[in-house]
């Protein structure tokens, strides 16, 4: 049986999680999956939030799981983290993040809650992860060159006049849909483990999952490529909205982990199941997304570049593919990194026209400071919280 008091630290620090998850679903999470698309002018302000908050849900809950544990657990060595830790450490972060929601500027999130989660893990007196630092750090310094650098590939082959349109968006939907079917969702596995839409149709066909896996991606790139022949600009659109709502659900399976991951080393205390905090975490994303979300997707759709149908689907598809690499291994990754480093990729492919050096400058001091910040922060407060509570 839980005792009072400790029941009590343990909603407090459930009520800090909630309202970072909140601060997370008005920034990254809600904004910038459909920023592209609203840039494009292939969906409204208002219906991007409404789409995204329900996207992102379900993305918590079915993958949120790796990189919950991983914030949770893999941060710090040699201690747990308490629920006072938690609580300020969440706290920290969330008032950073929600700082640049009403500010207009994107704070990347995975910055502020690893520097917070670092900085109260080693006053409480954990060791450096160094492994896991590194991991960190090495997506971190490559998602501006990969991102931006596919994007912008992307950009240029939907540009050239030599290849076809239809022929370049349905060899880059056919790419998609592997992805799609190779990536991993708690319903399709056992027990504590996930499984892939290919691995499942893998065991019904000859060949397995390399070839069930084929044949979701020759499978979107027809659909895609006869609608491109009878009806282009609607199957433009569609395919773009798609791409937005990958992206959502991707983020939700990464960035609720940024809101719960402290809670886990407590759980221990509380008979609560991993999947009814995801779904805690799921909610207070979604309740972001519609409430304080459209005032950065306005921001993000207009101030970074300006985008068209094309510059759109450039900036999505490695958004999705690196977002899915960092669920997959655990990572915690910045979707606004990622996502503006696809906007600003897909844009220079233009020549430049409508990225914003200013707005690239202020951005990336705002990525660095919040790390720093987040962790000086988040030091200072637990040694002062602890010192006052002892």
């Amino acid at each position: 049986m839980v005792a009072t008091g400790t029941l009590l630290t343990l909603v407090v620090a459930a009520t800090a999680s909630l309202f970072m998850a909140w601060a997370i679903g008005a920034g990254s999470s809600g904004s910038t999956p459909f920023a592209p698309a609203v840039g494009a002018n292939a969906i409204s302000v208002m219906r991007a939030g409404f789409l995204v908050g329900l996207l992102g849900f379900a993305g918590a809950v079915l993958q949120g799981a790796n990189v919950t544990e991983a914030v949770g657990t893999q941060l710090i060595g040699g201690v747990s983290l308490t629920a006072t830790a938690a609580i300020v450490g969440l706290l920290t972060a969330a008032v950073l993040v929600a700082v640049g929601v009403f500010t207009g500027y994107p704070i990347a999130t995975a910055f502020t809650v690893t520097g917070a989660v670092v900085g109260v893990g080693l006053a409480l007196g954990g060791d450096p992860a160094w492994a896991k630092y590194r991991q960190i750090a090495a997506l971190w310094v490559l998602t501006p060159f990969v991102g931006g650098g596919a994007a912008y590939a992307t950009a240029r082959l939907l540009r050239m006049p030599a290849v076809p349109e239809r022929y370049a968006i349905a060899g880059l939907g056919g790419l998609v849909g592997a992805l799609v079917a190779t990536i991993e969702f708690a319903l399709l596995g056992s027990a504590g483990e996930g499984g892939s839409i290919a691995s499942t149709l893998g065991t019904a066909v000859p060949g397995g999952t390399v070839v069930a896996a084929a044949g979701c991606a020759i499978l979107v790139a027809g659909v895609l490529f006869r609608g491109l022949v009878t009806d282009p600009e609607t199957t433009q659109r569609r395919f773009l909205l798609s791409l937005g709502g990958l992206v959502a659900f991707s983020a939700g399976g990464s960035q609720v982990g940024l809101a719960i991951g402290p809670l886990v080393p407590l759980l221990d205390d509380v008979a609560v199941p991993l999947w009814a905090v995801l779904a805690g975490g799921g909610s207070g994303l979604l309740l972001g997304s519609w409430t304080g979300a459209p005032r950065m997707i306005k921001a993000l759709a207009q101030d970074y570049s300006s985008l068209g149908p094309r510059r759109s689907i450039a900036a999505l598809i490695p958004s999705f593919a690196i977002a899915q690499a960092a669920v997959a291994f655990g990572i915690p990754v910045s979707f606004n990194e990622i996502v503006v480093s696809a906007i600003i990729g897909s844009g220079y492919a233009a020549g430049g026209g409508g990225v914003s050096r200013r707005k690239m400058a202020y951005t990336v001091l705002a990525w660095a400071g919040s790390l720093l910040l987040a962790f000086v922060l988040g030091y200072g407060l637990f040694v002062v919280v602890d010192t006052l509570v002892t």
